[in-house]
């Protein structure tokens, strides 16, 4: 196939810096390597928050300037009007989107135009895609797509069978500077990276390391914004733990903030596949992860062998497990060194292929 005669356009609703964002970016600028035709359209410009960046060979699209208020209903008219717009115009043989809103958008904004289909999965079923209306988009609009790309088993099991056929599980690539880095100094201190939000409940993690403060001089280093950030340092305040428990916002650069810790610990409620997990994968940190909804850690973590996994929502046993790293060093050094091995399978190299080899035989048949 001639890739320099296809147009691949993806969508989905913002460049904020979030883990599905990351996975597009990487995705359009792949394509473009490879000599496609690559265009982001996002539904429009988040300016409260710092976007990933493009390079110049992709080129961004958006739907609306800045957000526009407008209820449910005429906001998604509006942004399949306008998707529908730029499918005319731009002519991709493909458009790829991902979460619920930009997937069920991107099925109605292409009904009867030459242009295939293809959406993703990136959370756990239940939760992208509840109530009755996301049972409509999940269960009836996304199996008349040409495609879906799953992240983990438990997400794809979810959806009819007619998607799963079609579907390929494919999982997220990591950037190439996290195999590079290595830490041979002596290892300090937990971390966490994620959103400051319900689905991360980082106020798990905290109780759980409040559980062992006497028991370690370590602290504890959370990472990351989020619309919980105010009650979480209240529960740290509330348990007095001001002076080893920090919540440290984002940084530009996560993996040397956190490739000297003793353990990269999660404490989500569900995910999808997340790409801090794999990121501290492939630093070779020992991760302790909850075995959550949607089955992302259980896809990349075979507990007692390259991480740990405990019960979903169990504080004691996520303290436990942060307990043992600490009293087993040489059981801790075996755990990174084994994940650092199974993160090779995140190489972007890798990753890509999967995607490029599922986008060719979309657009061959």
């Amino acid at each position: 196939m001639d890739s320099n005669k296809q147009t691949i356009m993806l969508y989905l609703t913002s460049l904020h810096k979030g883990g599905a964002e990351r996975v597009f970016v990487q995705l359009a600028e792949k394509f473009a390597e490879c000599g496609y035709k690559s265009i982001i359209v996002t539904s429009f410009v988040d300016k409260n928050k710092g976007e990933y960046e493009l390079s110049d060979n992709v080129l961004r699209l958006t739907l609306e300037d800045e957000l526009i208020v407008q209820s449910r209903l005429m906001r998604n008219y509006t942004r399949i009007k306008k998707l529908r717009a730029l499918c005319k115009q731009y002519k991709p043989a493909i458009l790829i989107s991902c979460m619920q809103e930009p997937n069920f958008r991107a099925v109605l904004a292409t009904a009867g135009l030459p242009i295939k289909n293809l959406v993703s999965v990136c959370n756990a079923a239940d939760k992208e895609y509840p109530g009755i209306l996301g049972k409509i988009v999940g269960k009836v609009l996304m199996p008349t797509a040409e495609g879906c790309v799953f992240q983990t088993v438990e997400e794809k099991v979810w959806f009819p069978k007619r998607l799963q056929d079609k579907g390929r599980i494919i999982m997220n690539q990591v950037n190439s500077s996290f195999f590079e880095h290595e830490f041979n100094g002596e290892r300090h201190d937990f971390v966490s990276v994620g959103r400051l939000n319900p689905q991360k409940n980082q106020a798990l993690l905290i109780r759980a390391f409040n559980q062992i403060k006497d028991k370690t001089d370590e602290s504890l280093f959370i990472y990351g914004e989020g619309e919980l950030k105010e009650n979480l340092q209240a529960l740290i305040n509330e348990l007095g733990l001001e002076e080893r428990v920090k919540l440290m916002g984002t940084t530009s650069d996560v993996a040397n903030a956190i490739k000297g810790a003793r353990a990269f610990v999660m404490s989500s409620d569900y995910e999808g596949l997340p790409n801090a997990l794999l990121e501290a994968l492939a630093l070779g940190l020992p991760c302790i992860c909850t075995d959550c909804l949607g089955g992302g850690p259980a896809m990349v973590i075979n507990s007692g062998e390259n991480g740990i996994l405990v019960p979903m929502g169990d504080e004691d046993a996520l303290a436990q497990a942060m307990l043992g790293i600490l009293a087993d060093s040489e059981k801790a050094e075996a755990l990174g060194k084994a994940a650092k091995i199974s993160a090779e399978n995140f190489r972007p190299e890798k990753v890509f292929e999967l995607w490029r080899d599922y986008v060719e035989d979309i657009l061959s048949k």
